[in-house]
């Protein structure tokens, strides 16, 4: 019963904290995930439903990273606040060991570490597939994104009545200019005017919604059908052409774009991965078969016939000794059937590296996944006896703590990510090793726990260097 009543009030201490630094960091991260997006969003005319869809889609992305941070942050504060108030010692004083009061943040880690998969599993790809198509959508508001060099570009304003085609040999889009521009525009049914300039701007008004193109050195040919012959030729230095509402109507394309690994769930991704992996064994196989036909080709053999590697090129060497070929390599670049081959089996080769490339994409995406739903239990772990060691650090300790501890995690997580998709290393290694590592020092820490020292406020900090090289003494009370 006592027991009951224990793990009853730490899991209650723990879900306040718990909430205000997930909340506190979702926010931070969220804010700066949305200032360096949101230049985009400015200045489109876009409804407000639209906006706050695109907050909501961006907010499960913060939250995978939030939620393991905010685990050990509620773990470190929390310890601390039971430590610095002596209820450690008293928890001893009854005999009731440290270690026993891991088992309620066990449980709650594993349920944080469950629900964290399911996570990443179902919520977190869905809403980056739904961001990614929302930001597609909304760049293709702006004609400007859609222009395209030296092939007709048709503009249309946002009624649709009104219909330009245009081309460019080139298109700036950085300093907004053109090159060798040409505009029709038969939207009247008595003038087709058809514009051609050497060069162009382009700009939009402040709301965005209208486009400016101001034309340079060029000449205007005008089609009169209202009178037999009708035909006028204009020359002019500058001429500036208003585009009116162009670009301000959304078209959503819901699912209209491929998946990438980050949109991808465990099952999807394991598709994928098997997908590859038998397209690649198909073409390592295609492509062996095509270099012995080659070979036997080179040889005066049938393809046909049944000759291992090894007989083959015994036969080569033989009649390149007795002289029927003097230069096997400028037989083989000699005889257009043998480049063919030679040709396909290149492209195989690099089918084969792009298809290894995009199979080892995917298992980083899945390792990455239970990396990080699995570092809530890692954090769980490590949080406790760190947070005994530094008992009177308060929250300035909290803080300093966590925050080292979320850069060396980040950092292994980046760093591993980096060698496995450059396949320095197998993925199950690389995304794993942070966690291993962390863990690993958390057990250490935590078989220690029992002779857990008080330690004066302000010297937490000094005591960090020596954390692992001398056994804390055994506290007052522990044995009674």
């Amino acid at each position: 019963m006592r027991l009951g009543v224990l793990t009853r009030y730490l899991i209650k201490i723990h879900i306040g904290p718990f909430i205000f630094a997930l909340a506190t960091i979702t926010g931070l991260i969220f804010l700066n995930a949305v200032a360096q997006r949101i230049e985009g969003l400015i200045g489109k005319g876009l409804p407000w439903t639209v906006v706050v869809e695109f907050l909501v889609l961006s907010l499960p992305h913060t939250i995978a990273l939030s939620l393991p941070m905010s685990v050990l942050v509620a773990v470190l504060y929390s310890f601390t606040e039971l430590a610095s108030s002596n209820e450690i010692t008293a928890m001893s004083a009854g005999g009731i060991k440290p270690t026993r009061v891991l088992l309620p943040l066990l449980g709650m880690g594993a349920v944080v570490t469950v629900a964290m998969l399911y996570f990443n599993d179902q919520i977190l790809p869905e809403s980056n597939h739904r961001l990614k198509n929302l930001l597609v959508d909304i760049g293709r508001k702006s004609p400007t994104l859609e222009l395209r060099e030296q092939i007709v570009n048709e503009i249309k304003t946002e009624s649709g009545v009104d219909v330009y085609f245009m081309t460019a040999d080139r298109i700036d889009r950085v300093a907004n200019k053109l090159e060798e521009v040409t505009i029709f525009d038969s939207n009247s049914s008595i003038r087709k005017r058809t514009t051609y300039a050497a060069s162009g701007e382009m700009a939009f008004n402040a709301e965005k919604t209208d486009l400016y193109l101001t034309l340079f050195d060029g000449v205007v040919h005008e089609v009169q059908t209202d009178r037999i012959g009708g035909f006028q030729r204009v020359y002019f230095d500058q001429q500036i052409i208003p585009l009116r509402n162009v670009g301000n109507e959304l078209e959503r394309r819901f699912g209209g774009s491929d998946r990438s690994d980050r949109e991808m769930g465990f099952k999807l991704l394991t598709q994928s991965v098997s997908a590859r992996e038998a397209e690649l064994d198909s073409v390592r196989i295609d492509n062996r078969e095509k270099a012995l036909q080659a070979l036997r080709l080179a040889l005066g053999r049938p393809i046909d016939e049944d000759t291992s590697m090894v007989g083959t090129m015994q036969l080569y060497q033989t009649r390149n000794s007795t002289g029927a070929f003097t230069d096997g390599t400028s037989l083989l670049s000699r005889d257009p059937i043998t480049q063919s081959v030679v040709i396909s089996s290149r492209t195989r080769a690099s089918r084969g590296a792009t298809l290894r490339a995009a199979a080892n994409r995917y298992k980083v995406e899945i390792h990455k996944k239970l990396a990080i739903a699995f570092a809530c239990l890692v954090f769980t772990i490590i949080g406790p006896p760190l947070a005994l060691r530094f008992r009177t650090g308060g929250v300035g300790m909290v803080a300093a703590t966590s925050s080292g501890i979320f850069a060396i995690y980040w950092l292994g997580l980046i760093g591993g990510e980096t060698l496995a998709d450059r396949r320095f290393a197998d993925p199950a290694i690389t995304m794993w090793l942070a966690n291993v590592v962390f863990l690993g020092v958390g057990l250490i820490l935590v078989s220690r726990m029992g002779s857990t020292t008080s330690t004066a406020r302000g010297q937490g900090i000094s005591r960090v260097a020596r954390i692992f090289r001398r056994r804390p003494q055994q506290p007052e009370g522990a044995s009674v």
